[in-house]
């Protein structure tokens, strides 16, 4: 009797955990039924993600969310954003709010290992720094000993700030609060003497301050910020499936094919162009997609290097150098696993 219960028991446990399987992998399925991908994203952040007064979202985070919608519904606009607090972001991802976060988030060890989820690459490779303004007579980070910095709760960006300065042996008052607006809105009033986040942010948040020219971005970078999409770790599908749409937009780049040329390049006989665009092998339905996802992905949304230029490089505002975030061909990190 004994022995039986304990067949049933183990009988239960493993049709149960067969059952959360099945319902951990139905990411791709839902997101098809709704009809629109929930694609959490930041607050308000310009050339990363930013709504304008209609409503219309812009950004590299957001062209990465709208890839994923191009790729499932060969249809970019199918994409809701919801705007997350660095503070509320994760939880969430966790509870199934949004399917996908892509809000300039740092890959760290902590946050891959304890949280339930996974970073699927780097969509921006960056790292902290400072902003102060020019009359301060500052001209590197090390000359802020004693200085009262504006930071934001509950992020990365606090703990690397405290590193920094005990590391280097200087005092300093943090200045912190809850959210990325009330932040630059304190150091704008000069509550503080000097603004730290990622130096990508740095440069998106002073186009918001009453006199952008009277403040400078340090040249000091005090740590490794790999940003990249995040997605819950229960689903390999999906992860998959984020994933690779990723390193298609890096390949396509690397490839030359771009939103210009993607229709030409369909009849390309370059055996890598063929696999990455679909018409040889069957590579899109390995990840639960057609053929041709690749090719939804750079005539919809384009390839890294169109997204880069557009949203961040030299055809924004910003005109931040690709720098690190060049091809391996080119001097930088970004690289892509081949499609084969």
């Amino acid at each position: 009797m004994k022995k039986f219960l304990a067949a049933a028991l183990l009988a239960g446990a493993g049709l149960a955990l067969a059952a959360t399987g099945a319902s951990a992998q139905a990411t791709l399925a839902q997101v098809k039924q709704r009809g629109i991908l929930n694609c959490g994203s930041n607050t308000g952040l310009a050339g990363f993600g930013v709504p304008d007064a209609q409503g219309n979202w812009t950004g590299l985070d957001v062209d990465y969310c709208r890839a994923v919608a191009a790729a499932i519904f060969n249809d970019a606009n199918k994409v809701k954003f919801i705007p997350l607090s660095a503070k509320d972001r994760f939880t969430a991802l966790q509870s199934g709010e949004v399917d996908l976060l892509v809000r300039n988030s740092t890959w760290t060890m902590t946050r891959d290992a304890s949280l339930g989820i996974v970073f699927t690459g780097v969509n921006y490779y960056d790292g902290q720094g400072f902003m102060v303004r020019k009359k301060l007579g500052v001209n590197s980070a090390l000359q802020l000993n004693g200085a009262s910095v504006c930071t934001q709760q509950g992020t990365t960006t606090e703990l690397n700030l405290a590193d920094y300065f005990r590391a280097n042996n200087m005092k300093y008052e943090v200045v912190a609060f809850a959210s990325a607006d009330e932040t630059v809105k304190a150091y704008d009033a000069g509550r503080c003497d000097a603004f730290t986040t990622d130096q990508s942010g740095l440069y998106a948040e002073r186009l918001k301050l009453t006199a952008p020219d009277d403040h400078i971005v340090l040249p000091e970078v005090i740590s490794k910020e790999p940003l990249g999409p995040s997605v819950r770790n229960n689903d390999p599908q999906w992860f998959a499936l984020v994933k690779w749409v990723g390193f298609a937009m890096l390949n396509a780049e690397e490839l030359g094919v771009t939103k210009g040329n993607v229709d030409q390049q369909v009849k390309s006989e370059n055996p890598e162009i063929k696999r990455l665009l679909g018409t040889e092998g069957k590579f899109g339905e390995q990840i639960g997609l057609t053929t041709d996802w690749a090719v939804r992905i750079v005539k919809l949304v384009g390839n890294y290097g169109e997204s880069f230029e557009k949203n961040v490089g030299a055809g924004s505002l910003l005109k931040i150098a690709r720098g690190q975030n060049a091809l391996w061909t080119k001097g930088g990190l970004q690289y892509a696993p081949p499609v084969r």
